[in-house]
């Protein structure tokens, strides 16, 4: 049995979960999330908990247990509270900025580069911290993942866009012939 498939799934008052026959519909006070049915799961609704079972014991029903328990999960806390993943830009004369949907980076290149916020992704800037948010999970790590992309922290002097509270590890560098 899955140790992450079988765990309750408790539906805030605010958020309504509708199963429809391919598919099952979130609403929220953040938005609504359309998740895709597999037909080796089924889920039970008791009062305001779901249950996430699987049809049969095959190896593709117990894949897609935890995982569609997980992401029905996400879509649930998604709608009710949102997701946030932090970036800090750290360097001499770097500099960052909201202009719009566009994010304007300044971080060593020749030319600023831009990254446009693609639909159901809010951002902000404070400093510089960029804060990426929305309702989906996924999409909010690839954003944020695709940001830090851009100009990643190197490992002498830790300079470059990294995750807040990530850890760079330091290298030496050349020591000086005595």
């Amino acid at each position: 049995m899955s140790r992450i498939g079988k765990l309750p799934i408790k539906i805030p008052e605010k958020v309504s979960v509708e199963f429809k026959e391919e598919e099952i519909e979130v609403k929220g006070p953040k938005g609504v999330i359309v998740l895709s049915q597999h037909p080796l799961v089924r889920y039970e609704v008791e009062g305001d908990v779901i249950y996430v079972k699987r049809v049969d014991d095959s190896r593709k029903a117990r894949e897609q247990h935890g995982l569609r328990r997980t992401l029905l999960h996400n879509a649930i806390v998604g709608v009710s509270t949102g997701f946030e993943k932090g970036l800090e830009v750290i360097g001499v004369g770097y500099k960052v900025e909201l202009k719009g949907k566009k994010i304007v980076l300044n971080v060593g290149y020749s030319n600023p580069k831009e990254y446009p916020l693609p639909e159901g992704i809010n951002a902000r800037v404070e400093g510089n911290k960029i804060f990426v948010s929305g309702i989906d999970k996924q999409l909010v790590g690839e954003v944020a993942a695709q940001i830090r992309r851009i100009r990643p922290p190197e490992p002498y002097k830790g300079k470059g866009i990294k995750y807040i509270g990530e850890v760079i590890l330091r290298k030496a560098g050349k020591s000086a012939k005595k």
